[in-house]
């Protein structure tokens, strides 16, 4: 059959250089009658579908049919164990063949999606993803952290923090974080179902909720497994791997946060792959949409009461902080921020103690003031405890005993 440059040609040679069909047949070698019909011809030749040739797997399509409809998902190795049984002696290529054809009609509709098209200052979603290797955080240690993630997806304006924990105090402390470099308040925070954030049955936790509440701002917690419903943060997290972390080095945690940051100004200035625009100028047009942040974020501290314990250590975070000891048996507030740790007495307001929070683990941490007070303390009791012995002169000893 003639392919459609040849048949085109063909109706030139007659049509512009005006020859014969002799001529015609003496230049290219077709037949007379291929040429002859190619002239009276008005469209393109075309293949239609061939003609399906006998195959072995014929006789046993139906017992397959019968297989699949009592259990859609099973495998091509077992359908081909039961029509051996029966007599078929092909091979599995013609039937793994055959099962791509007909299988979906017995599997659930696949999921179909969407184009997504996102408001100015409708959502802001939030994510965890880890770093590939481990944050160094001092005295030779390093720990596993956590970039909470936050994006627009209006702009694909991007932020991100550092948390070494996944309880809402953390996750809380980075969403501020996130929220204050990203400028302004968007109408709903999109989170999937973290534990710190997640109650159960689609619900948000209390704390979370409050945390919504105190920024009047909505939620979606999305579906289980509904990774896609905030797709343009999950490509986002394959690009900070690539991007930048590799080829990287942190000498601590404030370390990776500074890059961190500057790696985010950097790609917010740039044109996005997905919305052909600049994202720090469709920042700025979002801000128009968007509520301004508040004088003050919500509190994301760690606050409880306790006992000054009489050894006076606090255990927080798998280290050991001094308190005064002079407050022994007294109940205290403690505070625990990303960067300190302070207890104040609730009866007198005294400071109990104010420590720097680290990071790495099974350390003892003793304020001087705290020892200094501890030695004082010691000192009084072992005076106090110490008998009074009467010492005699020898002389009465030398009148008692005869030389």
């Amino acid at each position: 059959m003639l392919g459609v440059e040849q048949w085109a040609e063909i109706r030139r040679m007659k049509h512009v250089e005006g020859l014969s069909q002799r001529e015609i047949k003496r230049r290219t070698g077709v037949h007379r009658d291929t040429i002859r019909r190619t002239l009276a011809s008005e469209k393109p030749p075309s293949y239609g579908p061939r003609a399906r040739r006998p195959s072995k797997l014929d006789p046993y399509r139906a017992e397959i049919e019968r297989l699949l409809d009592d259990e859609a998902t099973l495998s091509g190795v077992r359908i081909l164990e039961e029509i051996t049984e029966l007599g078929f002696d092909g091979s599995k290529t013609i039937l793994d063949d055959h099962l791509r054809e007909i299988r979906p009609r017995y599997l659930p509709l696949p999921r179909s999606f969407q184009r997504t098209t996102y408001k100015p200052g409708e959502l802001c979603q939030f994510d965890l993803t880890e770093p590939r290797r481990e944050i160094p955080v001092g005295w030779g240690q390093t720990r596993k952290g956590y970039i909470l993630t936050a994006e627009l997806p209006y702009s694909r304006a991007f932020a991100g923090a550092l948390i070494f924990n996944k309880e809402l105090a953390d996750l809380a402390w980075g969403m501020n974080r996130c929220l204050s470099r990203l400028g302004a308040l968007p109408k709903r925070l999109v989170w999937d179902r973290e534990g710190a954030i997640h109650a159960g049955g689609g619900r948000p936790t209390d704390a979370f909720a409050a945390y919504c509440g105190q920024l009047e701002v909505g939620w979606i917690i999305l579906d289980p497994g509904d990774c896609q419903a905030k797709g343009a943060l999950e490509r986002t997290h394959r690009f900070v791997h690539g991007n930048f972390e590799a080829g990287r080095s942190f000498a601590n945690p404030l370390d990776f946060q500074l890059q961190l940051d500057q790696w985010t100004d950097k790609v917010n200035r740039r044109k996005h792959r997905s919305t052909r625009a600049v994202v720090s100028e469709r920042l700025a047009a979002e801000h128009e949409r968007m509520r301004a942040l508040p004088t003050e974020l919500p509190d994301p501290d760690r606050r409880w009461v306790t006992r000054v314990p009489p050894q006076p250590y606090l255990r927080f975070d798998r280290n050991d902080y001094s308190l005064n000891p002079h407050l022994v048996g007294h109940r205290v507030e403690l505070r625990a921020s990303q960067d300190e740790l302070t207890a104040l007495a609730l009866d007198s307001g005294e400071l109990a103690a104010s420590h720097a929070r680290v990071f790495a683990g099974g350390l003892t941490f003793t304020d001087p003031a705290h020892q200094a007070a501890l030695d004082q303390l010691r000192g009084e009791r072992k005076r106090t405890r110490e008998p009074t012995v009467e010492i005699r002169p020898l002389a009465r000893y030398d009148a008692l005993i005869p030389a």
